[in-house]
């Protein structure tokens, strides 16, 4: 008898897959912080981009662009130099949604809440597949930084702002809208962007300003096709930044060779390269020697993505998590219903909570410094001080974030099946962020470096009064923290300092624009005991727990 035809089991007990939601309309708590801090921004283009990142659609392309990865072509069949990156498909067809969008540098052309819609939206997309923001977030960074050549801001600021994706390698004239990116990491140095020997050596000015001719290689380049980089290197008068373009005005290639792409754990959709540059010509952007500064303000704008990145992450992790538990029976009930299960889920509902609101909250602070509404300085400072605070802990936080939603799922969450396992690739991509734009150190490093500029402690006991009274542990890390400020924390001591200033408003934050029921378990289990701060699921017995997993709900 044939059996091959037979079937030994049907498949059962399995979760469907989490498609067609409304990203922005299922998540209430990035709603409420995003009514808080920008009650005029308007929530019509973010249902638009919430119901197309939740889509079948677009799924499918995040996953085609994660099988797919990006291939290197040096030379072309001729034996001319190339020098393209080919992608499939469907990272085009994400990359123009994202820049349909204006998540790059559209907001700089917008007026008050710009900034806020587009942290919001940038969240949203990074639900759907984050490895393709890469040029993405460096386009909203360095937009601003080219005000300091009028000449280049002049010609490119307008295709930068556009919301138009134009995936052709032309030379900027012919284009309809260009993505820029940035040339900074060296293999010898690192972080440590002082130790750079690229070097640039003045050849004449035109219309575009002082021309240097730029030789010197690049460890990390990502977005290789990117129509321009923002790119360091030494002059006799120090680190200076300049514009290198891919096509110069001639209508020749630019000598930037790509040598490799980087074969890394995550970010597949995303070509990371190392370049070489044969006396590429670039145009100094910025004074001579003052490179340090300028990649500094371009830094704090991508560690802002780096945090709301992996705020999108947490809340894509959590959201499968809470919707594969409500499937998966054990034990003679959904896991959802499973009391280890419930703390598991509420206690990742707080962590992700807190996650959105402090990122927004940086958010806001660049919207109303960019804007001019800053009359007393105060968002200047948190801009400052948030900026290494958030990328240092929600990031931070990401990794182990990651690894207990897939438990959630169990053996299913640990599978890639061809690019369909969403929690395995979310669990690759977590500790990228963390990494990238300066790692924990760096982050808590500066943290320190910010002290030094104004009234910090001030305007950190401003920034935690709306919370004060409303519970006991809150207010004895709020009464702490401002002699810790003043210059009595030193280096080695500088992480614990950045976790509790995180921590202290974060709360502060959800006592605002989250019910007093986040708030108060937030204190109790962050702050009062610390439990939550290892394993998740360690949350007291009298925690809200139907509660909290109800509003982290995707589905409602």
């Amino acid at each position: 008898m044939n059996n091959m035809s037979t079937p030994t089991h049907e498949v059962t007990n399995q979760s469907a897959p989490l498609v067609g939601a409304d990203l922005f309309e299922g998540n209430q708590p990035l709603r409420d912080a995003l009514a808080f801090h920008g009650p005029t921004t308007g929530d019509a283009t973010l249902n638009c981009l919430g119901v197309e990142a939740g889509s079948a659609e677009l799924q499918v392309h995040a996953r085609l662009a994660n099988v797919n990865p990006p291939v290197l072509h040096t030379h072309d069949r001729q034996g001319r130099r190339i020098d393209e990156v080919e992608f499939h498909p469907s990272y085009h067809a994400l990359l123009g949604t994202a820049l349909g969008h204006g998540l790059h540098g559209t907001p700089w052309a917008e007026g008050p809440g710009g900034h806020l819609r587009r942290a919001a939206g940038f969240m949203l997309f990074t639900e759907l597949e984050p490895s393709v923001l890469c040029p993405v977030s460096m386009s909203y960074a360095v937009t601003p930084a080219l005000k300091a050549n009028a000449a280049l801001h002049a010609d490119w600021s307008a295709k930068l702002t556009a919301p138009v994706y134009d995936a052709r390698s032309l030379p900027l004239a012919q284009k309809t809208g260009v993505t820029l990116g940035m040339g900074m990491t060296e293999k010898q140095g690192g972080s440590d962007v002082r130790a750079n020997t690229t070097r640039a050596e003045r050849d004449g000015a035109d219309v575009w300003g002082e021309r240097y001719r730029i030789t010197g290689h690049k460890w990390f380049f990502s977005a290789p096709m990117c129509d321009a980089h923002l790119v360091l290197a030494q002059t006799t008068a120090g680190l200076s930044c300049f514009l290198v373009p891919r096509w110069l005005p001639d209508g020749t290639r630019n000598r930037v060779e790509i040598q490799r792409l980087k074969d890394k754990l995550g970010n597949h959709a995303n070509a990371s390269s190392e370049v070489e540059f044969r006396d590429a010509l670039g145009w100094r952007v910025g004074d001579e020697g003052r490179g340090i500064p300028q990649i500094l303000a371009m830094g704090a704008l991508t560690r802002l993505d780096c945090a709301l990145g992996t705020a999108g992450l947490m809340r894509q992790a959590l959201s499968l998590a809470i919707h594969h538990t409500a499937q998966r029976q054990a034990f003679g009930k959904p896991l959802i219903e499973q009391p280890l299960m419930r703390n598991v889920l509420a206690d990742l509902a707080l962590e992700s909570e807190a996650a959105t609101a402090l990122a927004m909250r940086v958010a806001r602070t660049v919207d109303r410094t960019e804007h001019g509404q800053d009359a007393s300085g105060h968002e200047a400072i948190m801009r400052r001080v948030l900026t290494p605070v958030a990328k240092f802990w929600v990031c931070k936080r990401g990794s182990h974030f990651a690894q207990e939603a897939m438990e959630c799922l169990g053996g299913n969450g640990y599978v890639e099946e061809h690019g369909e396992g969403l929690m395995a690739r979310i669990y690759r991509e977590m500790p990228l962020n963390s990494i990238w734009e300066g790692a924990g150190n760096i982050m808590a490093i500066d943290l320190l470096r910010s002290l030094r500029g104004g009234p910090v402690a001030d305007a950190l006991v401003a920034e935690l009064a709306p919370a004060r009274g409303a519970h006991v542990a809150f207010d004895r890390l709020a009464d702490a923290l401002p002699t810790r400020l003043d210059g009595l924390t030193d280096e080695v001591e500088a992480r614990i300092l950045a976790r509790d200033v995180a921590l202290a408003v974060q709360a502060a934050l959800l006592r605002q624009h989250a019910p007093d029921f986040v708030f108060a378990a937030f204190c109790d289990s962050r702050i009062a005991s610390g439990d939550s701060l290892g394993a998740f699921g360690s949350l007291q017995r009298n925690a809200p727990f139907d509660t909290l997993i109800a509003r982290a709900n995707p589905i409602h």
